[in-house]
C-alpha cells in the first residue's frame, strides 16, 4: 500500500510539473529557465521574453476573411540563427528559440476561393503575402507552408529565448515585438516584426491549361526575369555539380509512386547567374515554374535559393524521356509530389508587386 501511495504522489507531482511548465495550448517546452541542466534539452537554457503581437487580419482568394482568433491555435517552438544581408556580407544577429502560432495553424481553416480556380484549380501556385505595420512585405508560397516535410516552421512568434553560448555567456540582442519567423531560411530577412495583415495570393499569370496533354513534352526551358527572357537551357549546364536524391516519392492524390533516386542539378546553381541575390528578392520574390500543359506552381525565391537545411529543389534533364520530358522538378523539401513538375517549359520571377 506504501509503495502504491507513493507511485501515485510520484505521478502527482510530475503532472504538476508537467502544467507548470505548459501553457493550455500544450506547449511542450517549459518557459522557466533551466539554470541547473536538470534536461538535456539545450533550448530551455534561458529566460524566456514575451514578445507583444498585433491583430492580424487575413484576406484576399478567401471565402472567410477575418481577423486571426489565437486564442484557437497551439504554440509551436522553432530554434534560428539569424543572420542579415549587408554591404559588408552576411551580419550575425543571435541564435534564438521563438514560441509561436505557425502559418499552417492560421491558415488551415480558410475556405479558399481562388481567381483562376476555373482556368487552374490545384493550390500549389498560391502564396501568401505577410504585411506589417511600416509596410514590408514578405511572400511565402503555399507550398512551403503546407507542404514541407517539416511541418509548422513559419511562426509568428510571440515568445523568444536567447540560445546562450555555454562558454562566451553571449547574450545577442533581443526582440521587442511579434516578428514572423521562417526557420528554414538562411539569411533571415523574412523575419519582419509585427505582421498585421497575411493575403492569400494565386499567381496572376494566365496559361491554356490542357489536361492530359499527350506527349507532354518540352525541349527548352525559357527562364524570365521580370517578364525578360535571360536564358533558354535545351540541358543542364555540364559545368554544374550532378547530385542524386535517394526518396520515397509520394503524392497527395495517388500514394506511392517511386523509391527510385532524382539526378540532377540545384535549380538554385542555374538561376543564380540570372536573378539577384538581394534583400527584396528574398523577402518578396516568386518563382513560377510551368509545364507546357499549364500545369504550374510557385516557389519563393528564399526556397530555393537561400535555404538551411540543404533540402534543395533539383532541377533532372533527361533527354531521353519523350513524354512528362525533357525538363521536371525534384524538390527535396516537399513531402508530397505535387510540386515536382514534369514537361517544364518556362520559369518565371518576380519581385513586384503581384
Amino acid at each position: 500500500m506504501k509503495n502504491y501511495f507513493l507511485i501515485a504522489f510520484a505521478g502527482l507531482v510530475l503532472s504538476s510539473c508537467n502544467v507548470n511548465d505548459t501553457n493550455e495550448n500544450n506547449y511542450l517546452r517549459q518557459t522557466t529557465a533551466d539554470n541547473i541542466d536538470a534536461t538535456n534539452d539545450f533550448y530551455d537554457n534561458a529566460e524566456t521574453f514575451e514578445l507583444p503581437v498585433k491583430s492580424i487580419a487575413i484576406e484576399g482568394e478567401i471565402e472567410n476573411p477575418g481577423i486571426v482568433d489565437f486564442s484557437k491555435i497551439p504554440l509551436r517552438s522553432i530554434i534560428v540563427k539569424e543572420t542579415l544581408l549587408t554591404e559588408n556580407g552576411d551580419q550575425f544577429v543571435g541564435a534564438y528559440r521563438y514560441d509561436g502560432y505557425a502559418l499552417y495553424d492560421i491558415l488551415n481553416l480558410v475556405k479558399l476561393n481562388k481567381k483562376n480556380k476555373e482556368e487552374f484549380n490545384p493550390i500549389i501556385d498560391l502564396y501568401v503575402q505577410l504585411e506589417n505595420d511600416k509596410g514590408e512585405k514578405v511572400n511565402i508560397s503555399w507550398g512551403e507552408i503546407f507542404y514541407p516535410n517539416h511541418l509548422q516552421e513559419i511562426i509568428i512568434a510571440k515568445r523568444v529565448m536567447r540560445i546562450v553560448p555555454s562558454k562566451t555567456k553571449e547574450l545577442w540582442p533581443l526582440p521587442v515585438s511579434g516578428k514572423l519567423v521562417v526557420a528554414s531560411d538562411l539569411i533571415t530577412e523574412r523575419n519582419i516584426s509585427d505582421p498585421v495583415k497575411i493575403t492569400v495570393k494565386s499567381y496572376p499569370k494566365s496559361f491554356e491549361t490542357v489536361k492530359g496533354l499527350k506527349p507532354l513534352y518540352s525541349p527548352t526551358i525559357d527562364i524570365f526575369d521580370e517578364n525578360k527572357k535571360v536564358v533558354t537551357l535545351t540541358e543542364n549546364p555540364k559545368e554544374l555539380q550532378i547530385e542524386e536524391y535517394h526518396t520515397i516519392f509520394y503524392g497527395r492524390g495517388k500514394g506511392i509512386h517511386s523509391t527510385q533516386p532524382f539526378t540532377g542539378v540545384m535549380l538554385r546553381d542555374i538561376l543564380k547567374d540570372y536573378i539577384e541575390f538581394n534583400k527584396k528578392n528574398i523577402r518578396e520574390g516568386i518563382f513560377l515554374v510551368v509545364a507546357k500543359d499549364g500545369y504550374r506552381g510557385t516557389f519563393t525565391f528564399s526556397e530555393v535559393m537561400n535555404r538551411n537545411d540543404q533540402s534543395e529543389i533539383l532541377l533532372v534533364c533527361r533527354p531521353e524521356v519523350n513524354d512528362n520530358g525533357i525538363f521536371r522538378l525534384f524538390p527535396a523539401c516537399d513531402f508530397f509530389s505535387d510540386r515536382a513538375i514534369k514537361g517544364i517549359n518556362a520559369i518565371y520571377f518576380s519581385a513586384n508587386e503581384q
